[in-house]
């Protein structure tokens, strides 16, 4: 490594170390104390780089909160009470019969991409050998029944109808929380009583038109008191909440982590497990392919209430990038992704995909997902170009990506014309992201 790329994986070894809670990483100092779903698979992604074990123990704590039913819930409460909002008291899941007694969680889950961290937790204990690679070989054969049970539960039921693709309650469980994707579905939410709420979100930023109003969060703390009302009960939630939307980034994450799971089921000998995972994964490939417009070649949401579908230009739209598939479409979303509505848009200070295209009426510089560019989705763009072929992307991605993380803040995530970090600094994934770009090929 030259001096530079020194200094920034030592001091994103250093973000990871001031969040470490002992068993579980929270999201970043303050704002995120504790741990969530999808942030631990790419938090581990990073750990394995440094400490295979470490990585290991991430995901083993995410597993300990894992429902009876399958669901991984998205947030994993820390005794690292420091007020934050909505706690655990308000998701109020104490009643939910599939919940384990001895966690506290939330009751909705977040996007599957844990199994894609397996995979670089067995490659990283491979390269180092010795007790890494018992460790990761271990941790594999002794959870991979948990794993599939996770996927299974997606695969069935969150998508009732077979249509290959996920359906979420809540924008929450995309990870996009306010993304444009939601506008049509939640502007259709009209809540009842919501007992009063203080934030803790709009005091960690300079600038609170970077977070959703209070409006937009009664409607999200409405929902969550739908599905409390019926103890997160699967069938019971579905007939309840006034949000329910089939998430084609959602479905293609599983598609692809299934075929992840299914190559980890075959190395260790679990055939039959492997055969059902690619049977999801061509599954859900076939639904995100089968929600690409034709005429703007973007792959759409589908309100499920209101029977439309939902075409807006966010990241989102390049679904199929990440699930794989059709050599034609892929071609044309690479195409797109990379020419003046996104990635080429001329005003752009790096050069990487934003959350809403610059172009789009919805555009907002600063708004959380309305346009700022989130690193870790970054490196899960690259990692699916290198697992296509498509280096020159990957490349890149790669080199951007460690341009933009050189200002050391690793923020949650940047303005798009003018790099500057926004949301909440220190945060892990963003330190997780940089160690796996540096560890990545054309390390220099």
């Amino acid at each position: 490594m030259n001096a530079h790329s020194e200094q920034l994986f030592h001091e994103a070894v250093e973000v990871l170390r001031a969040n470490d809670l002992g068993t579980m990483t929270s999201a970043a100092p303050n704002l995120y104390p504790h741990m969530w779903s999808w942030d631990a698979a790419f938090v581990a992604i990073g750990l394995a780089r440094v400490n295979v074990p470490r990585a290991i123990q991430e995901l083993e704590t995410l597993l300990e909160a894992q429902w009876t039913t399958g669901m991984i819930p998205h947030i994993v409460f820390s005794d690292n009470d420091t007020g934050y909002f909505p706690g655990y008291d308000r998701w109020n899941t104490s009643g939910a019969s599939a919940k384990p007694d001895r966690v506290r969680s939330s009751g909705i889950c977040q996007p599957p991409v844990h199994a894609i961290a397996l995979r670089h937790i067995l490659d990283r204990g491979r390269e180092n050998g010795g007790a890494d690679l018992r460790a990761a070989e271990m941790f594999i054969e002794q959870t991979f029944d948990s794993w599939l049970a996770w996927h299974r539960w997606l695969a069935t039921v969150r998508d009732p109808e077979e249509t290959g693709l996920i359906e979420i309650h809540h924008g929450w469980e995309s990870g996009c929380d306010n993304s444009p994707r939601w506008d049509s579905p939640y502007n259709r939410v009209k809540p009842g009583m919501v007992p009063a709420f203080v934030r803790r979100d709009t005091s960690h930023v300079r600038d609170t038109s970077e977070r959703p109003d209070d409006g937009e969060y009664r409607k999200y703390l409405w929902l969550v008191q739908q599905m409390a009302s019926v103890g997160y009960d699967d069938k019971k939630v579905m007939q309840t909440v006034d949000f329910r939307v089939r998430d084609v980034f959602f479905s293609a994450i599983l598609a692809a982590a299934s075929d992840v799971l299914a190559d980890l089921g075959l190395e260790i000998g679990r055939d039959e497990s492997a055969e059902e995972l690619r049977k999801i994964a061509a599954h859900f490939r076939s639904g995100v392919l089968s929600t690409i417009d034709p005429v703007t070649g973007l792959a759409r949401d589908f309100d499920v209430l209101a029977e439309e579908w939902i075409a807006t230009e966010t990241i989102a739209a390049f679904a199929p990038l990440i699930s794989g598939g059709d050599v034609e479409v892929l071609n044309r979303q690479r195409a797109i992704i990379q020419g003046p509505r996104w990635m080429g848009h001329p005003a752009l200070r790096f050069a990487l995909p934003p959350s809403t295209s610059p172009l789009s009426p919805e555009f907002r510089t600063r708004t959380y997902w309305r346009g700022p560019i989130w690193p870790f989705l970054n490196l899960l763009f690259g990692w699916a170009s290198a697992r296509d072929g498509q280096q020159e992307l990957y490349s890149i991605l790669r080199t951007l990506s460690l341009e933009q993380l050189g200002d050391l803040t690793f923020a949650e995530y940047y303005e798009p014309f003018t790099g500057e970090p926004l949301g909440s600094f220190a945060q892990a994934w963003t330190a997780a992201a940089a160690l796996e770009w540096l560890g990545g090929r054309d390390a220099s």
